[in-house]
């Protein structure tokens, strides 16, 4: 009966994800041609470009992905050809763009349409479920990853991709753009330690005293409720002031707009996450284990580093990659009070409604994100099963 069931889920979900990239290829643009950053530019589907070799040889591969969805139950076997077409689909984009690229232009933009995208987003898919039938290990999972980054890397390396338009938008800004990705991760790493070295003493404290954890959970609650860009703005005046009058302040970057607002948001922002799964994982910890600890004669301290941080140790890890992953998407609404990032990027595209811009700021920013989510909880898968 559990195999039975089993069979029907994976039937809806190669339904779903089959029935989507059918839409996505007969509807929806593969590529936009345009003359400019701004124009409208011209809407052309994978279908009208199976002139080209490696058009046709995606379609067929799409197919043959489609077919291991519906009816494979080999899950390696579904990895291999949708690692293929995935391969195919950045060929594709990319020759597509240089054929349609006037020679020697340097306004002229491809732009990957809505068509790429969504069957960007159903490979992908289609890989996740592979690679989760397979039961990899978690250093495997992070294996799996390098792996197709490094195939990502090999495609941007080779060239093939440079005719597309976030590419072209990367070449005229890339020293900013590794700027900008420097200040991007800093101020997410940044007010992650900081939030660490707070929080986790605070959510002992919190696990110690009662009577404080309600306040103190309350109080993280509500700051979570307030939205970032207002958080941002209501710090701005006490730190501007502070500038203002107090010239050390001043001296070590503290200002009211920058780095400091937008850093003193993000730690205040992650602290709930890590105080509450430090309380929740110290209460998971059994007492009986304590009172066996106290009766050999440790001190509160030895059971708190000994035995309680250890046991505790993958539920806080689990909020603390809540709080990076949450950290890196916020650090882009900083841009809005200069703190850098590749919110920049964005925002400055949607000013400019130059989209292609905005996907240089969007896209990395997405990945790191996931990746970040991937090793993190790769790490914690590992430390659980250790501890097993």
């Amino acid at each position: 009966m559990e195999e039975t069931l089993a069979v029907r889920k994976l039937d809806r979900l190669g339904v779903v994800l089959v029935t989507t990239g059918v839409v996505a290829t007969a509807l929806l643009p593969f590529i936009y041609v345009k003359a400019n950053r701004i124009a409208a530019g011209k809407p052309m589907l994978l279908t009208q470009l199976l002139n080209q070799p490696s058009a046709l040889i995606l379609t067929i591969l799409l197919l043959a992905t489609a077919f291991a969805v519906l009816f494979l139950q080999n899950a390696l076997l579904r990895l291999v050809i949708a690692t293929l077409c995935f391969a195919a689909l950045l060929a594709t984009i990319g020759f597509a763009a240089s054929a349609f690229t006037p020679p020697a232009s340097n306004a002229a933009r491809m732009t990957p349409g809505g068509g790429f995208w969504v069957l960007f987003a159903v490979i992908g898919l289609v890989v996740s479920d592979a690679l989760v039938k397979i039961k990899l290990t978690p250093w495997m999972r992070i294996a799996a990853l390098v792996a197709y980054t490094g195939l990502l890397g090999i495609f941007l390396a080779s060239g093939l991709l440079d005719d597309l338009s976030i590419m072209k938008e990367f070449a005229t800004r890339s020293a900013q753009f590794w700027t900008e990705a420097v200040a991007h991760l800093l101020l997410a790493l940044g007010s992650l330690a900081i939030a660490i070295v707070i929080g986790l003493p605070l959510g002992i404290l919190c696990f110690w005293v009662p009577k404080l954890r309600a306040v103190v959970l309350q109080g993280l609650s509500l700051i979570q409720t307030i939205p970032s860009l207002a958080l941002f703005g209501i710090l701005m005046l006490p730190l501007g002031y502070l500038a203002t009058h107090v010239p050390a302040a001043a001296s070590i970057g503290i200002r009211g707009i920058g780095a400091a607002p937008a850093l003193i948001a993000l730690v205040l922002y992650s602290l709930l996450p890590i105080v509450a799964n430090t309380v929740v994982g110290l209460q998971g910890v059994d007492p009986s284990v304590r009172d066996a600890a106290a009766g050999m004669g440790l001190t509160r301290r030895q059971i708190l580093t000994g035995i309680d941080l250890p046991l505790a140790f993958p539920v806080i890890l689990t909020g603390i990659r809540i709080v990076l992953v949450q950290a890196i998407g916020l650090v882009t609404v900083a841009a809005l009070i200069g703190g850098g990032g590749f919110g920049i990027f964005i925002f400055q595209g949607l000013g400019q409604t130059a989209m292609d811009l905005v996907l240089l700021g969007a896209v990395p920013t997405v990945f790191f994100a996931f990746s970040s989510a991937v090793i993190l909880d790769a790490v914690i898968d590992s430390i659980r099963g250790s501890a097993a």
